[in-house]
């Protein structure tokens, strides 16, 4: 069997009645319309599954790779745990309008209702118009009955904390935090393998049929999490030539490199899969006995858990974003018993 390598796969592109152009115009997506939302980059979800754009196993799926591959591309725990299904959904998101005000159950619930796992998720902002605003959270206590009254008289906005935003910033978004990205807003998400999302609120919008959207409020509010928290936005450093943390949990590690100098990365004691997703320049990515994958702005790639090291080679200046699965700790343990139910 030849050596697995660095893999490429075709976006899939996913219209929204929210999207629009820079998924193409910024970002060089191949997109039929200007009402592009999202681009999953690597997808192991039933239905939209990643095929591979790069090398000798181009056309191949990600679930086929996963089965055949199995530990060597995710990793052994990994694929101990998640089998063929791939844990981890990257997409770009390209709000032109703003979205539904929304949020994602916990594996418990998303097992209930959806036959899926939970939603975490963290966004990473890549552009943002003067002024553009994500709703994150709660900006004061509110009960639900008070959330209710506020729902129906349309005021709900006035009890929501909304973060001006600007390109850089951070979101992690645990199960139940209730939010909505705003109109001018491109950005990165990473999440759990999930598409278990419920809607509060689309600000009577219509669909293409003239039709409001599906809501899910008496799911939602078993959901929500109504707490009021002190810092929504992740605050993280920025260090040059470095691998700095934005956030770890049970589900993902996210860290964020800018290179302007060849780096040498280690993976020997990482048991996982790893993913860089460029967010501006060109990095070129040498493996094995030289073999070498490129990366540029908008482009994702996945490292294999076979190998070992990497050299990264920017061409001038590069940043990304690098995701990886690691660990254990007791929340993580609890989290897999859950997930053991599937």
């Amino acid at each position: 069997m030849n050596r697995i390598y660095p893999l490429t796969f075709k976006p899939i592109i996913k219209d929204k009645i929210w999207g629009g152009t820079r998924l193409r115009t910024v970002l060089n997506k191949e997109c039929k319309t200007d009402k592009a939302g999202e681009s999953w980059e690597i997808s192991g979800f039933p239905g939209s599954v990643s095929r591979v754009k790069n090398g000798f196993l181009a056309g191949n799926t990600l679930e086929e790779l996963i089965e055949v591959y199995m530990g060597d591309l995710v990793g052994d725990g990994i694929f101990d745990t998640f089998g063929t299904l791939f844990p981890l959904l990257i997409k770009f998101i390209d709000a032109n309008d703003i979205l539904s005000v929304q949020v994602h159950p916990d594996n418990k619930l998303a097992k209930q209702y959806f036959n899926s796992y939970g939603k975490t998720e963290i966004w990473y902002v890549l552009d943002a118009a003067e002024d553009s605003e994500i709703i994150v959270g709660f900006n004061r206590k509110v009960d639900r009955e008070a959330f209710m009254r506020h729902l129906n008289a349309k005021t709900l906005l006035s009890v929501l904390n909304s973060e001006k935003t600007r390109k850089g910033d951070v979101f992690f978004l645990p199960p139940g935090r209730i939010h909505s990205i705003g109109s001018g807003i491109l950005l990165v998400e990473i999440q759990q393998t999930s598409d278990a999302t419920l809607r509060i609120y689309d600000f009577d919008r219509l669909d293409e049929k003239g039709k409001q959207r599906e809501l899910h409020l008496d799911k939602a509010m078993e959901a929500i999490d109504f707490e009021v928290y002190k810092d929504y936005k992740t605050a993280y450093e920025t260090t040059a030539n470095q691998f700095n943390l934005i956030r770890k949990c049970g589900y993902f590690t996210l860290n964020y490199a800018e290179l302007d100098k060849p780096l040498i990365k280690d993976y020997y004691e990482l048991d996982s899969f790893v993913i860089y997703i460029c967010l501006e320049g060109k990095l070129d990515i040498v493996y094995y006995d030289g073999d070498k994958e490129s990366l540029r702005k908008g482009e994702t790639i996945l490292i294999p858990a076979v190998i070992p090291e990497v050299k990264l080679v920017p061409e001038g200046r590069a940043c990304f974003l690098e995701v990886f699965v690691e660990g254990d700790s007791v929340t993580d343990q609890m989290d897999r018993i859950i997930e053991k139910l599937f």
